[in-house]
């Protein structure tokens, strides 16, 4: 990873070969990343009156999931890419193309990274990668 050029708003600058490649490591945490969020969703909807809390492990299991979940929270950020968002997820990677600093976006179901947006305007200003 490049450190570079890098703003207070980064740690470090990733190429485009570098966030996919990071990407595709974290794949196997963002996966389970999503199966706990589900998890521990079924779960509280057990847990609230009214739900079958017996029968899928009640409030221990509950507890395990979300710590599961704050745990693989941890990791993806301590990678080096922002999580925006946990539901969807929402990564960026801090980047610069043609000289300007922007974030390389993926978001669950996209199947690659593919997409950018200005570090100034949000994912509302998302564009695709040439």
């Amino acid at each position: 990873m490049r450190v570079d050029g890098c703003q207070t708003w980064c740690m470090g600058l990733y190429t485009v070969a570098e966030a996919r490649a990071a990407l595709g490591r974290l794949r196997p945490l963002l996966d389970e990343l999503v199966a706990v969020r589900a998890d521990a969703a079924e779960l509280a909807a057990a847990l609230a009156p009214g739900g079958a809390a017996t029968a899928l492990g009640g409030l221990p299991e509950w507890k395990a999931r979300s710590a599961r979940f704050d745990e693989l929270v941890t990791e993806v950020q301590q990678s080096g890419a922002h999580l925006k968002g946990v539901a969807p997820l929402l990564l960026d990677f801090p980047a610069e193309l043609d000289g300007m600093p922007v974030l390389l976006c993926w978001l669950e179901g996209d199947r690659d990274l593919a997409w950018y947006h200005r570090a100034d305007l949000g994912f509302a200003g998302r564009r695709r990668l040439d």
